[in-house]
């Protein structure tokens, strides 16, 4: 069976399909080419949906989005939402504003979060048929670390942690990001739908 994520990542394809190793009878597949919604929701939730159905109806097959976003405690939650889309240019912009607008903020009160939300969608029925959420809590640092991951992976550490998501191994990372938490229900209740 044929699952398309809705994303033309491949670094994406990569991490996920590396997740769900061992899981006999499915085989995942980018979203087409010309795949490029509008992600007009106010939610995280709101925009997998939007991405999932897109993905789902161009390719008549069950599709998987995700979308998520970091919130910083000190920043009212800041990027969140509009975390790839925080300022211009690339991620080491991004990571160089936040470090910037946390410049004063001292060590006891960096707390952040990652927040994931995806969404399976069915063309058949029209319809979303699931859901999952993953947070992955920690604080944000000083300075950039590590050549892993990708994002803010290099400035997020994890509570009771002196190493960023950046640094840590992929298996380790995995384990415990807000993407494999929320991926981990997602593949579990496609074995369960899908497969049994």
């Amino acid at each position: 069976m044929k699952i398309v994520l809705a994303t033309q990542n491949r670094g994406k394809l990569k991490e996920l399909s590396e997740m769900a190793h061992g899981l006999e009878g499915i085989e995942f597949a980018l979203a087409p080419a010309q795949f490029n919604p509008e992600e007009t929701g106010s939610t995280y939730l709101e925009n997998a949906v939007i991405k999932a159905r897109e993905a789902a109806m161009m390719t008549k097959s069950i599709a998987v989005a995700d979308d998520s976003g970091l919130e910083v405690d000190a920043l009212g939650g800041r990027p969140g939402l509009h975390s790839a889309r925080y300022c211009e240019g690339d991620d080491g912009a991004r990571r160089h504003k936040l470090l910037h607008e946390l410049n004063d903020v001292p060590a006891g009160a960096r707390q952040a979060a990652f927040v994931c939300w995806m969404a399976v969608f069915d063309p058949e029925k029209n319809s979303t048929i699931y859901t999952a959420e993953g947070i992955w809590a920690g604080h944000i640092g000083f300075e950039e670390r590590g050549n892993g991951g990708f994002g803010f992976d290099p400035i997020f550490y994890m509570n009771n942690s002196d190493v960023t998501a950046a640094q840590l191994p992929s298996q380790e990372k995995n384990l415990n990001s807000h993407r494999g938490q929320a991926w981990r229900q997602v593949l579990a209740f496609l074995e369960k739908t899908f497969i049994r």
